[in-house]
């Protein structure tokens, strides 16, 4: 897969695809579905599969100092999208250029003159444009004046509702892992590259990789089973496991992160990149009186979480 940042400048060969726009956050199956219709249309017209997205999100552009909402980061949506075949990937740089551009405008000078996309699919609800003028009949008119095909994807949704990344970081929030595995179409994944820790976990019996999870919606605290890929190095490969996922009370922590013990594992991951999978919520975090009592805690948690995991 190519990324491309700049529509400004974008080589001859990575011109001409077919692209569902959005911010993709989770590439959820409502998303999917999207991408799907674009991978269809690119297939009718001989066209690579593109996504047009962008970086930074712009709520986070508007709103800088907003709580952390993002339930992947760049790195780890790109992988996705690579995962499930896309070609393209347009990450544009959203900036103050960008954002001023109004809803004909972004037509014009990034769907056509920049990127030379040849169909765009985008979801029914999608708005573009400065101060989100534009809407999909608007882009279905720019379609026709400017030479790009339109499709407006219908929303996904089931018995329990629509599909959306609202609806997924409400699900996390409240320890339905399930729930936000329905949507997503796989277990929540929170990637990142192990980080040094305090070492308490390796002098309580229990060593554990540990992810930053800052700039990322957090799941609610507490601990997890999970299912860990490792990404690279000699130890890359599937793995199970036990999380913790908060401020670690009983230290006296002050930032949330993650840290996973990896069941029957040996080895050095600092520096390497994973994937945590969150299969199944287990319990609140808790502040314990001793290290004895921590002990016996993540003795029974490892056990539960074992069981969880046997058929996966």
């Amino acid at each position: 897969m190519r990324i491309i940042r700049d529509y400004q400048y974008v080589a001859p060969e990575n011109r001409g695809a077919a692209a569902a726009i959005g911010n993709f956050d989770g590439v959820h199956l409502g998303h999917q579905s999207v991408i799907d219709l674009a991978r269809k249309a690119g297939a009718a017209s001989g066209s690579p599969l593109g996504v047009v997205t962008f970086e930074p999100h712009p709520r986070s552009y508007f709103a800088p100092k907003a709580p952390d909402f993002r339930l992947m980061n760049a790195k780890a949506r790109a992988h996705r999208l690579e995962k499930i075949g896309v070609q393209r990937l347009y990450e544009l740089n959203f900036n103050a250029a960008l954002s001023s551009l109004n809803a004909r405008a972004f037509c014009a000078d990034v769907i056509v003159g920049g990127l030379g996309l040849t169909h765009v699919v985008v979801g029914a609800d999608f708005v573009f444009g400065k101060g989100r003028q534009g809407n999909t009949e608007i882009l279905q008119e720019m379609g026709a004046e400017l030479g790009f095909g339109v499709t407006i994807a219908p929303l996904v949704a089931d018995a329990k509702g629509e599909f959306s990344s609202t609806s997924i970081r409400v699900a996390l929030s409240e320890g339905r892992t399930a729930d936000a595995a329905r949507m997503l179409g796989h277990w929540h994944r929170i990637d990142g590259r192990v980080v040094g820790g305090d070492q308490r976990g390796r002098d309580l019996g229990y060593p554990t990789a540990n992810l930053d999870i800052d700039g990322l919606h957090p799941p609610k605290f507490g601990v997890y089973a999970v299912l860990v890929e490792v990404f690279e190095g000699p130890l890359k490969g599937l793995y199970k496991g036990a999380a913790s996922i908060g401020m670690r009370p009983t230290f006296g922590g002050t930032k949330p992160n993650l840290e996973v013990f990896i069941f029957d594992f040996s080895g050095d991951l600092y520096g390497t990149e994973i994937s945590v999978g969150l299969v199944k919520y287990q319990r609140p975090e808790l502040k314990f009186d001793s290290l004895e009592e921590l002990i016996k805690q993540i003795d029974d948690d490892c056990v539960i979480a074992r069981k969880i995991l046997q058929d996966l």
